[in-house]
C-alpha cells in the first residue's frame, strides 16, 4: 500500500483556500487516515469541503467540518446586504417643499430587504440613515436610527379654563413660572420628582439601560436642548366635534416639546453600533442597519425603546404637574404624542409590520395629536384620518428651512429678536438655530397633508422657554 503524502497544492486543487485549512486537513488525514488509500482520502477531503455540516459528528472529520463551518459564518456575517436595484414605490407629500437630500434617503430605505412601505411627510428634512419625517414599515425588523437618537420625542398640550389674556395682563408671573418650573440642557431640578417608570424591570435587565438610571432619574421631568420647548399660549378651539368635549373659543394652554435626554440618546446609541456590526449594508444605507426581533439584540433593543418613550412620556407628565400645581389649575384636556418611535401595527391587508416613525405624528382613525409650527406660527391640534397610504402618518411639525449651521450663518440676532418682537412673542434662551425663519411654512405643510389629518384648532405660542 502507498504512503500516504499530502501537499498543499493538491488540496488547493480540489477548492481549499490557501491557509490554515490546508494545514489542519493535513494534519488530520495523517492522525487519522494515514493507512487509507490517497486518492480516498483527498475525495473525502473534498466531501468535506463541499458539504460540512453533513461531517460536523463524523469522527476525524469533524474538526475539519467544524473550522468551514465557523470560516462560512464569519463569512456570511461579514457579507453586505445586498440593496434592491430599484426602490418600493412610496407617497410624498408635499413632494415639491422637499430637499432632495431627504429624498434621496427614503429612496435607499426602500431598497432595503426588510422593507414592506413608506411614506415621506411635507416637513420632512435629511437626517442619518432614515430621514426626519421618514415613515418606513419593516418585516420584523427595527432600525435603530429609524426612530432616531431622541427616542420617544414627543408633543404634550394642556388646555386650562383661564383666559388666555392673561398673558399680557400678568407676562412676570408666567415668565416666572416657566423659570422656576421647567429646566433644560444641563440643568436639572435639585430635587426631582419620584416617578413609577424607576421601578421598571428594564432597568434591570437591560444594561444600557441600567447604566443610565441614575442619569435618567436626575434628568426627570426635564428638556433637552435644541429645538426642545415650554411654551405658554393660546389654543384656540375651532372644531365642535374635538374629542375633548371642549366648546369652541380660546384658551390658556401649555405646550410642551421634549424627549428621553441622555438614556435614550445612550440606548440609540449602543444599539446603532450594535446593528451596524451585525447588519453590514453599502455605503450609503449604512445607518439603516437593523435588528431582527427574533435576535437578543433585538429584543433589548425594543424593550429599551419602550422604556425610553415612556420616560419620556414621565418628563412631559413631571412638566405639566408642576406647572398645573403652580397654576393652581387642572388642565381641562392633555393632548400628547410620540414622533420618533417604532410601533407594531397592521397594514391594510392585516399583515403585522415595524412602523418607524422618525419625525411623524401618529394618524391613526381617530387619534388626537398636536402638529407645532415655530415661535411665531401656529401649531394645529389634528386628528388622524387613518390614511393607510400614509402608514397612518403625518408630519411632526413645519420641519426645518435651513440648516442650524446656514441658520447661523445667514441670520443676525437683531433681526431674530425683531421679528419675535414683531410677533408679541417672550423667549427666554434659545439660540438664532432656532429662530422662526429657519422652519418652513407650517400653513404649507397643512395643506399637503390634508388627506390625512383633520384640524380641530390652533396653538399659538406667546411666551416661550428653550435651553
Amino acid at each position: 500500500m502507498a504512503k500516504l503524502k499530502l501537499r498543499g497544492k493538491q488540496l488547493q486543487k480540489i477548492g481549499y483556500p490557501e491557509g490554515k485549512l490546508i494545514g489542519l486537513a493535513i494534519n488530520v488525514a495523517y492522525e487519522h487516515f494515514r493507512r487509507e488509500p490517497q486518492e480516498w482520502v483527498l475525495n473525502m477531503l473534498q466531501q468535506v469541503l463541499a458539504h460540512p455540516e453533513s461531517f460536523r459528528t463524523v469522527a476525524g472529520w469533524e474538526r475539519i467540518a467544524q473550522v468551514i463551518l465557523n470560516e462560512q459564518s464569519e463569512a456570511a456575517a461579514n457579507k453586505p446586504f445586498e440593496l434592491a436595484k430599484n426602490a418600493r414605490e412610496f407617497p410624498i407629500y408635499g413632494d415639491e417643499q422637499i430637499e432632495i437630500g431627504a429624498k434621496d434617503q427614503m429612496y435607499t430605505a426602500m431598497r432595503l430587504p426588510i422593507t414592506v412601505q413608506g411614506a415621506l411627510m411635507p416637513d420632512a428634512h435629511q437626517g442619518y440613515g432614515l430621514p426626519i419625517g421618514g415613515v418606513l414599515a419593516t418585516e420584523n425588523s427595527v432600525i435603530p436610527y429609524g426612530v432616531g437618537v431622541d427616542i420617544g420625542c414627543r408633543m404634550c398640550l394642556s388646555i386650562y379654563a383661564l383666559p388666555p389674556q392673561l398673558l399680557v395682563g400678568e407676562k412676570d408671573k408666567f415668565k416666572h413660572l416657566l423659570g422656576e418650573h421647567t429646566r433644560f440642557g444641563f440643568e436639572a431640578f435639585e430635587r426631582p420628582m419620584d416617578d413609577p417608570i424607576f421601578s421598571r424591570d428594564e432597568f434591570k435587565y437591560v444594561k444600557v439601560a441600567r447604566d443610565n438610571r441614575d442619569k435618567a432619574y436626575q434628568q426627570i421631568g426635564s428638556s433637552g436642548g435644541g429645538n426642545h420647548f415650554v411654551e405658554f399660549g393660546i389654543a384656540n378651539i375651532t372644531a365642535a366635534d374635538n374629542g375633548m368635549n371642549l366648546p369652541l373659543g380660546e384658551y390658556l394652554a401649555v405646550l410642551s416639546h421634549s424627549g428621553s435626554r441622555g438614556m435614550g440618546a445612550n440606548i440609540a446609541k449602543h444599539y446603532t453600533e450594535v446593528a451596524m456590526k451585525t447588519c453590514r449594508l453599502p455605503k450609503e444605507a449604512r445607518h439603516l442597519a437593523w435588528l431582527t426581533l427574533d435576535s437578543e439584540a433585538g429584543h433589548e433593543y425594543w424593550a429599551a425603546m419602550t422604556l425610553a418613550g415612556d420616560y419620556a412620556a414621565a418628563c412631559h407628565d413631571h412638566i405639566h404637574r408642576r406647572l398645573a400645581k403652580a397654576l393652581g389649575e387642572k388642565p381641562l384636556a392633555r393632548i400628547e404624542n410620540h414622533h420618533n418611535f417604532a410601533w407594531k401595527e397592521h397594514l391594510a391587508d392585516g399583515r403585522e409590520v415595524i412602523v418607524h416613525r422618525k419625525g411623524a405624528t401618529p394618524a391613526g382613525k381617530g387619534v388626537l395629536g398636536i402638529i407645532p409650527g415655530s415661535m411665531t406660527a401656529p401649531g394645529f391640534i389634528v386628528r388622524g384620518k387613518g390614511n393607510f397610504a400614509s402608514l397612518q402618518s403625518a408630519s411632526h411639525g413645519a420641519g426645518r428651512l435651513m440648516s442650524r449651521s446656514a441658520a447661523k450663518k445667514s441670520l443676525t440676532q437683531s433681526e431674530v429678536s425683531k421679528h419675535l418682537a414683531d410677533h408679541g412673542i417672550h423667549l427666554i434662551g434659545g439660540g438664532i438655530d432656532e429662530a422662526p425663519m429657519a422652519y418652513k411654512d407650517i400653513h404649507t405643510v397643512m395643506a399637503n397633508q390634508t388627506e390625512l389629518v383633520e384640524v380641530l384648532g390652533a396653538f399659538y405660542p406667546r411666551m416661550v422657554r428653550m435651553a
